[in-house]
């Protein structure tokens, strides 16, 4: 498991008075604001949020200390993150947090090693998972579902993977 997870990115400037498009990375996408100052990756900057509201696909944000356009438009593309430990518990059974599951090792049901889970992506139509396989090349896109996952370990760090016949 990681310290640090990524909870959001910043975006384009939105308007004139510095505020920003956000793109965030929680389930509930206002909980973004719940978890207090984020930070860049290395933590050498830190971002208040001082308003937000939903806009149709992101939300718009006004960040502590930017106030126009021109400082709004230098932060675009900088990912946010949060410490781990300001996350919930999760008490529900075959329910993760997608940063735990990056760097488990992925391995077919027969215990044969495929590789390591590098990212789990969702481009909408459902969540995938990314395995960099052993045998190098091309990474795996597969669905996350439970046919192709049947299992995670969390105690072995390990997720078990059903290849589709198309792919074997």
């Amino acid at each position: 498991m990681t310290g640090r997870i990524r909870v959001a990115r910043i975006g384009a400037a939105h308007g004139v008075r510095g505020e920003v498009k956000l793109w965030p990375f929680t389930q509930d996408a206002m909980a973004v604001a719940d978890y207090g100052p984020l930070e860049t990756e290395d933590g050498a900057r830190r971002f208040e949020i001082e308003t937000l509201r939903a806009a149709k696909d992101h939300l718009v944000v006004r960040l502590k200390g930017i106030g126009d356009r021109d400082a709004a438009s230098s932060l675009r593309n900088i990912d946010l993150f949060i410490s781990r430990d300001k996350l919930p518990t999760i008490d529900e059974e075959d329910t993760y947090y997608h940063a735990d599951l990056v760097g488990m090792a992925a391995v077919t049901p027969e215990g044969v090693p495929l590789g390591n889970v590098t990212a789990i992506h969702n481009f909408g139509a459902g969540d995938l998972i990314e395995i960099a396989t052993t045998a190098g090349g091309e990474p795996l896109l597969l669905p996350f579902s439970e046919t192709v996952v049947p299992n995670i370990d969390m105690a072995l760090r390990q997720v078990t993977i059903v290849l589709p016949s198309v792919i074997e």
